[in-house]
């Protein structure tokens, strides 16, 4: 019986396209040929970051590129996020023709070792590929890298509308405590409120781009073969048990990076996708640290601040006298002018006079860094983070308790649940103060909150590593994924 050929294409952002590689190591360790889709500017971005020969086809796992129909950017000035409202109109508008054109191609290439595509597992905000599915006679697989929460609150922003809670009525809402409400018809969210739920709720606009993109993207998935996500049963029974009633088959295979950290295949192991370049200086540095005694910092791919609020997170870390180790992308403050040559000048530029004097011998920053082997060490004892899912399901893996920014998009609702329902994370207010910072930073490392904080983490890493092992929830859904959907004899 030949092996099953999955075409695997994620929304292109740096979150996205990580967590839907994980996702194809996966289907290639269970046997299945990959061919992975990125977009040409983020496939030129990785080439960038990590080398020319770094995205070389290996046996049965090979990368293939489409337009994104973006404005095309020089060689040399490819170090930055695309502008995601216009992402977003692209990949409702542009992505299809192109998309369908490679999928004809690879049906019909003459690569012996790559049978004609057997299914397609795309991003869930990617629901053009439902049609594409359709007209190659396959089964189409939707990948949310998000909690089971978040994609339920993404999957209400249709009511919210309807029932006119939002868009809201003017700036106002945002301060007035029109936020506060609580959002008590949502099953299986007890005592949410409007500002937990995905901050496209938040916009003032009835045209929106992001709300309405994701009104229309979670609506048409409705259509998928299944829904896949990067979770785990244990952690959010009760949401999943509410979408399990609405959407298609809902397959749990979380956390995704537990099952591919134990691959024997070194080369595809190599295979990374980060578009910035990673700094290995970073695990040596916390070498050099006491064990549970660093605070890493990480605001992710997309996240921006004011300088203001850059400020007041330098002097809190400063303040709080723990070590830390801060990443700093070119592109996190607002308004400051881009310069990718990262070094004691450009952070000089943007963090506060007598900041280094105060962090000397117990701070270290950085441009990017392997995030999964930081969390891992043993230095590491807190985690500051936008609260993208990526990064808490790799801080719960790793059992460590977080300090919540969030920010975008699903954050609010991740750090909700982290905060509220779970029990792993400290939240800071959206107008960050450094005395907030060095409070938060203190307890988590010390203080009686940070120690139940860890208990339960570990509880909850625990749970996460059985989930992955043989008869686990996960390692059993995984199994049905393949049988029931991506690999099904439809003939």
């Amino acid at each position: 019986m030949h092996k099953p050929h999955a075409v695997c294409i994620p929304f292109p952002a740096q979150s996205h396209i990580n967590a839907m590689l994980s996702v194809a190591k996966l289907l290639h360790q269970k046997g299945f040929h990959i061919t992975f889709v990125n977009t040409e500017y983020n496939h030129k971005r990785i080439l960038k970051s990590r080398g020319s020969n770094s995205l070389d086809d290996l046996p049965s796992f090979r990368f293939r590129t489409i337009p994104d129909s973006m404005p095309v950017a020089d060689d040399d000035d490819i170090d930055a996020p695309q502008d995601l409202p216009t992402l977003c109109i692209a990949v409702s508008n542009d992505f299809l023709a192109p998309f369908c054109s490679l999928l004809s191609q690879l049906n019909h290439d003459d690569d012996d070792d790559f049978p004609v595509v057997s299914c397609i597992v795309s991003d869930g905000f990617m629901s053009f590929t439902i049609r594409a599915a359709a007209e190659f006679s396959i089964p189409v697989a939707h990948f949310f890298p998000f909690s089971a929460c978040s994609l339920w609150g993404f999957s209400n922003l249709g009511e919210l509308v309807k029932r006119g809670i939002t868009p809201l009525k003017d700036e106002s809402y945002l301060t007035n405590g029109y936020l506060e409400t609580t959002i008590d018809w949502i099953r299986g969210m007890k005592n949410i409120r409007l500002k937990d739920l995905p901050s496209f709720a938040r916009t003032t606009n009835p045209n929106d781009i992001f709300l309405n993109f994701v009104i229309q993207e979670t609506e048409r998935t409705a259509k998928a073969s299944a829904i896949i996500l990067n979770t785990f049963d244990a952690l959010e029974q009760e949401v999943l048990d509410v979408l399990s009633q609405i959407l298609p088959p809902i397959y749990t295979i979380g956390p995704v990076h537990l099952f591919t950290d134990k691959t024997k295949e070194k080369k595809l192991e190599k295979i990374a996708t980060n578009l910035w370049e990673e700094n290995p200086n970073c695990l040596d540095w916390l070498d050099s640290n006491e064990p549970n005694s660093v605070v890493y910092v990480n605001f992710g791919s997309i996240a921006v601040m004011t300088n203001q609020n850059l400020i007041e997170f330098a002097w809190g870390l400063a303040n709080s006298g723990k070590p830390f180790l801060w990443i700093i992308r070119p592109d996190l403050v607002i308004g400051v002018e881009d310069d990718y040559d990262y070094d004691y000048d450009y952070y000089s530029t943007i963090l506060p006079i007598g900041f280094f004097e105060k962090i000397r011998g117990r701070g270290m920053i950085a441009s990017w860094c392997a995030q999964k082997e930081v969390l891992k060490h043993p230095s590491v004892a807190g985690f500051l983070t936008h609260c993208g899912w990526n990064s808490i399901i790799e801080s719960l893996c790793a059992g460590v308790p977080m300090i919540l920014w969030p920010y975008f998009a699903d954050q609010p609702t991740n750090c909700r649940y982290c905060c509220v329902e779970w029990g792993i994370g400290l939240e800071i207010d959206s107008d960050v103060k450094r005395d907030e910072v060095e409070r938060c930073v203190n307890e988590v490392m010390e203080g009686e909150k940070g120690k139940d904080m860890k208990k339960k983490v570990m509880e909850l890493k625990n749970l996460a590593e059985e989930s992955c092992k043989f008869g686990g929830s996960s390692y059993c859904n995984l199994d049905e994924l393949i049988l029931q959907i991506l690999s099904k004899d439809r003939t």
